[in-house]
C-alpha cells in the first residue's frame, strides 16, 4: 500500500521520529530506545515513513539505519502555501476594512448658497 506524506505526518510519534533522524542516520534499535512504545509499535511507524518515502532503510552489516528523505515534506509545503496566501489575501482584505470603519469621518465642508 502506498500511503501519502500527510499521512506520515499526522502522528506525533512519526514526527518525532523524522524530526530524530533529520539530524543523523540511526540504527532502528537507537530510534526505538527514544520512545517509550513497544519495538513493535515503532517498526509500524518507520514502516509507515518508509512507505511514504519519507525514510529509507539501509542495512549496514547486521545493523538497520534509517535515514531521513526530507525532499519529499514538499509536496506538504506547497499544499500549506497554498493556503497561506489565501488567508493572507482575506486577512488583509480585513485589515484594510477595519482601518477605514476606524479613520475619523472627514467632516463635510459646508457650501454657502449664492446670494443675489
Amino acid at each position: 500500500m502506498r500511503r501519502d506524506v500527510f499521512q506520515a505526518i499526522a502522528d506525533p510519534t512519526r514526527r518525532a521520529i523524522i524530526n530524530m533522524i533529520a539530524h543523523e542516520s540511526m540504527n532502528l534499535n537507537s530510534v526505538a530506545d527514544k520512545f517509550q512504545q513497544s519495538r513493535p509499535a515503532i517498526s509500524k511507524h518507520i514502516k509507515i515513513l518508509t512507505e511514504c518515502g519519507l525514510v529509507t532503510i539501509k542495512q549496514q552489516g547486521r545493523e538497520r539505519f534509517c535515514e531521513a528523505k526530507l525532499d519529499k515534506l514538499n509536496e506538504v509545503s506547497e499544499w500549506v502555501e497554498q493556503y497561506k496566501k489565501f488567508w493572507t489575501a482575506k486577512l488583509d482584505a480585513l485589515e484594510n476594512y477595519l482601518n477605514t470603519l476606524q479613520a475619523p469621518a472627514k467632516p463635510k465642508r459646508k457650501t454657502h448658497a449664492k446670494r443675489k
